[in-house]
């Protein structure tokens, strides 16, 4: 606890740990004994002072006795608004240690995503994705562990650990099961809310159970009393000892120091004079202790607690105004009076800190024993210095957040710089609190509109609530113009629709649109009007709007991004109607450059969205051009991954992938490729379009396989039930759902939900049999109790196939016929959609047709070869149905 002070004192925190120090020797003996094994995760949780940190460095000592490597980092109260602060300290020994090029070695991929929020590279052109920057640092640690097994990650003082550090930490102990490390956590119960609370509830839930600390027994600080001032300490002073500090430990080690000092003697008639030792050991008495020391050391002090972290003695003498040879003696002299101590050398190599406070409680009473004029003016010339050390404005920010907002230009201008450090490294709260605290300066009007701006793209992936707020009263202002406007109104209408006010996005996009003229400008938001009301899956279609898109369309070359979109929206428009599939696909390769995605119209590009590509990808998927949807998809896979964009358009990624490989047949894929996306869509939110998308995905696909018990669990887990959300999702989820229920029985819920189905198709115009596949399943479904219905709901089924025109829609619709007659013209109808569905990409689909082909027509021969294509789709039941018919054999020729 207190390192300038050796022998008994050194331990007299790891008194009554015995529990403790055992689970610790326990957890670094499993580590030890084979490199392959699963890592493990301790927290201890106590108050301050109760002997956390004391308990840790006993850790490190046990770890480095059995031969592990062991790197630490703490948090600070004072520095809990720096991004990635702790993370940094624990990984400095790697750092210190691997040359620029080894680094990029052994991080690979993740050295350009992880590297800027480690300091150790530039940052890229574009912001970076929080949730990728996250899964770069697991993957870096993840690395540099197999590298230094047995590694030991020892963190203290986590409550006070900044919110980047949490996140890592929370995906980190996640995947410990496949990683032999030991991570070893001390925290404070309380002291923190919000997301940090959260996040440091995850890591606890992701340990074994949280250990916490105990004060020490009257017998316990009698025997610490005795060790440390002798076997002469009599046994009333023993318990007034004991009295006075509670049993915490760290004023009890604090208390005996000062009995030490003052040579007080340990007996009954000196135990009156503990309470006021004790007081001046902490609080108050801290203070007048540094006091004591005099105005030099007083000042020094000071200007190390506004430093917080990383305190370079140069630095502190400069904010403490003296030179450096008296900021040296004023540091020994606080080193004397333990209230400073010099850092481990490796530490102060890359983290430019020289000293630090003995325990954080004697540093937060420093801190808040500056006078709060006085504070709030170091904090300012802390910036100040902190920027001519050339650190950087983001290194600089957390000092001008504490400053009082004085209509100060160039502070706005130094918030907004660091805002956009923050952001290149993917620390978007950060970026928000220095935007926050750049708008109460306030801006110089003719910068205000930009502030806004800039405020609500950083919290667009975080808060779309927030986003929309400050976006519409920065388009109130003056100061937007041009392109920038026109993004801005881009940029509101999407937080509207991710906050599921899809209408409203709508509405904005049109006003902003009538304000201009005519050209690539005012075509851009017609198409984002077109885009929004395209994936709206609500039943108050705009009557006319796919004649006036078709209209709007016709003049369009694809000679620049605004008509390629609006070739897009009208391909993906006549796909979900139903209209030609060839003229389908003509008009999305016309959006297309020589067969690729244009420049500007890529899947990490922000002008247009993912929404945009992702309508592309699927009107080829439906059309039967799964060459092409697949490319797309697995191109946009890429993109992310390179890119390092781990959340939502990660999530949406696989399951656009996986709707590929479903439809084209390869279940055992697609199963895999949605798991993934519903395993990032829940790490992103629930409720969100992309988590829908995923789990109607995997539904679908389960079904496909035969796995309904499976499917069935998976929609109670992820709650795959109505209400369903406001845009698109594909598979069509009413679709999915009504088959699912008919598998698992509920027939009557089954119907009424493909009747659902058939309403909301009937009122957004959607008539693509393969898009929303309810009529082909509900006539199946009414065949024994409503036949006539059945038939005519599959006659209007082929006859609109057979208007879409892929081999596809019409194998399935000629299947549903078959289903529903007997006999011979059974046979005929299974033999004509085998013909068709042979020519389709859709294996799956053949395979189904082929199966029920042999069983019409009894034939070994079609059994044998749908069996064969049902295996080779991992389609398990078609495989156990056709097993079974051959099994038995009776009627087969």
């Amino acid at each position: 606890m207190t390192e300038a002070r050796p022998g008994p004192a050194a331990s007299s925190s790891l008194w009554e740990r015995e529990a403790e120090i055992a689970d610790v020797v326990e957890a670094v003996k499993a580590l030890r004994a084979d490199a392959s094994s699963s890592g493990s995760l301790l927290v201890f949780s106590g108050e301050a002072g109760i002997g956390k940190t004391a308990l840790l460095a006993e850790a490190r000592r046990i770890a480095e006795a059995h031969g592990c490597t062991v790197w630490s980092a703490r948090g600070g109260e004072t520095v809990t608004s720096v991004p990635f602060n702790v993370i940094r300290q624990l990984l400095q020994p790697a750092m210190v240690s691997l040359m620029p090029e080894e680094a990029r070695e052994y991080l690979g991929d993740w050295y350009d995503i992880a590297g800027p929020a480690l300091g150790i590279a530039e940052p890229g052109e574009r912001q970076a994705d929080p949730q990728g920057v996250c899964d770069g640092l697991v993957a870096a640690v993840r690395r540099l562990a197999k590298r230094e097994w047995p590694l030991v990650l020892i963190l203290d003082d986590a409550h006070w650990a900044d919110q980047e550090t949490l996140q890592w930490l929370v995906a980190f102990a996640e995947r410990l099961d496949d990683l032999p490390v030991l991570v070893v956590v001390a925290r404070r119960p309380g002291d923190v809310s919000g997301e940090r609370a959260r996040q440091l509830e995850a890591v606890a839930a992701a340990a074994r159970p949280v250990l916490t600390l105990s004060a020490l027994t009257p017998d316990a600080t009698a025997g610490l009393t005795r060790a440390t001032l002798g076997e002469h300490a009599d046994a009333p002073f023993c318990r007034e000892v004991w009295a006075v500090t509670g049993g915490n430990p760290y004023e009890t080690v604090e208390l005996l120091a000062k009995v030490q000092d003052s040579e007080l003697e340990p007996v009954e008639a000196s135990a009156a004079e503990l309470r006021a030792l004790n007081r001046s050991a902490r609080g108050r008495g801290l203070v007048a202790r540094l006091e004591g020391l005099g105005i030099d050391a007083t000042r020094f002090a000071w200007a190390a607690a506004i430093l917080g972290t990383g305190i370079s003695l140069d630095l502190a003498a400069q904010l403490a105004g003296m030179q450096r040879d008296e900021a040296v003696r004023c540091a020994e002299l606080l080193g004397a009076a333990r209230i400073l101590t010099a850092t481990e050398p490796a530490s102060s190599e890359l983290a430019g800190g020289d000293l630090e406070f003995v325990h954080p409680l004697i540093a937060s009473a420093v801190y808040r024993s500056i006078p709060d004029a006085l504070r709030t003016a170091m904090h300012g010339q802390a910036a100040w210095a902190v920027t001519e050390s050339g650190r950087g404005a983001a290194a600089a920010s957390r000092h001008l957040l504490e400053v009082h907002p004085d209509d100060d230009p160039e502070l706005v201008e130094q918030m907004r710089e660091a805002a956009r450090e923050h952001l290149a490294v993917g620390a978007p709260d950060a970026a928000r609190r220095c935007l926050e605290r750049a708008l109460a300066e306030p801006p110089l009007p003719e910068v205000h509109a930009r502030v806004l701006y800039e405020l609500g793209c950083a919290t667009l992936l975080t808060a779309p609530a927030t986003t929309i707020s400050h976006l519409r009263t920065a388009l109130d202002q003056p100061g937007l113009d041009g392109d920038l406007r026109v993004d801005a109104v881009f940029r509101l209408s999407q937080a509207l629709v991710h906050n599921d006010q899809l209408d409203e996005a709508v509405r904005t996009v049109d006003a902003e649109a009538a304000r201009l003229d005519a050209g690539p400008t005012r075509m851009r938001l017609q198409a984002v009007h077109y885009m929004w009301e395209g994936i709206h899956a609500g039943e108050d279609h705009v009557p006319g709007r796919s004649r006036s898109l078709a209209e709007l369309v016709k003049t369009c070359t694809g000679r620049d991004n605004s008509e390629r979109a609006l070739l897009i929206l009208r391909g993906f428009d006549a796909m979900t109607r139903g209209e030609s599939a060839e003229e389908v696909v003509e008009l999305c390769d016309r959006a297309l450059v020589n067969g690729r995605l244009a420049p500007g119209l890529g899947w990490t590009d922000t002008e247009w969205g993912i929404e945009l590509l992702m309508m592309l990808g699927s009107s080829y998927a439906y059309a039967d051009r799964l060459d092409r949807a697949e490319s797309l998809f697995s191109e946009a896979l890429r993109s992310y991954t390179s890119a390092g964009w781990s959340g939502g358009h990660l999530a949406l990624a696989h399951a656009f992938l996986g709707l590929a490989h479903r439809r084209r047949g390869r279940l055992r894929d697609a199963e895999t490729t949605l798991r993934e996306s519903l395993r990032i869509a829940e790490r992103v939110g629930r409720g969100l379009p992309l988590y829908w998308s995923a789990t109607c995905g995997l539904v679908d696909t389960l079904l496909a396989r035969g796995d309904v018990q499976e499917a069935w669990a998976i929609a109670e887990q992820y709650g795959f039930a109505p209400p369903y959300p406001s845009t698109i999702v594909l598979p069509d989820t009413r679709s999915v759902r009504g088959r699912l229920l008919l598998a698992v029985g509920r027939v009557k819920d089954g119907i009424n939900e493909l009747e659902a189905a058939e309403k909301a198709a009937a009122a957004r115009g959607h008539h693509n049999t393969v898009m929303g596949p309810w009529a082909l399943d509900l006539a199946r479904a009414l065949a024994s109790d409503d036949p006539a219905r059945a038939a005519a709901l599959a006659t209007d089924a082929r006859r609109q196939a057979e208007r879409f025109g892929t081999d596809t829609a019409i194998g399935e619709a000629l299947r549903c016929a078959a289903a529903l007659e007997s006999g011979q013209r059974a046979v005929r109808l299974a033999a004509q959609a085998v013909t068709y569905l042979e020519a389709s990409p859709c294996q799956y689909e053949h395979a189904a047709a082929r199966v029920e082909y042999g069983i019409a027509a009894r034939s070994v021969s079609e059994l044998g070869k749908g069996l064969t294509l049902a295996r080779s789709c991992g389609a398990d039941g078609l495989v156990a149905r056709a097993e079974e018919v051959l099994a038995t054999g009776r009627g087969l020729r």
